[in-house]
């Protein structure tokens, strides 16, 4: 795994109103929605980072409005998962 490191001002971090232990992941979360949203990244890679399963993050998606993205390859992907193809 590459770790990167992100530095968040203090008064940032302080702005958002969450207890310390909530701040890191909830960025998180943000930013794996933000990047979906922007199609920077597919559903899995966006869970992924939000350290959420997909069903959890599909779910943060439709609680925002954020529109899930379904590409023909995911849709071929989830007919022979399911064995209709």
């Amino acid at each position: 795994m590459k770790a990167l490191t992100l530095e968040v001002p203090e008064d940032v971090t302080e702005a958002l109103c969450l207890p310390e232990q909530e701040v890191h992941p909830r960025l998180l979360l943000e930013l794996g929605l933000s990047l979906y949203a922007q199609k920077l990244l597919s559903l899995g890679k966006g869970a992924k980072l939000a350290g959420l399963s997909q069903h959890d993050f599909s779910k943060q998606l439709g609680a925002r409005g954020i529109v899930r993205h379904y590409t023909q390859e995911e849709l071929t992907e989830d007919l022979a998962h399911a064995g209709l193809q």
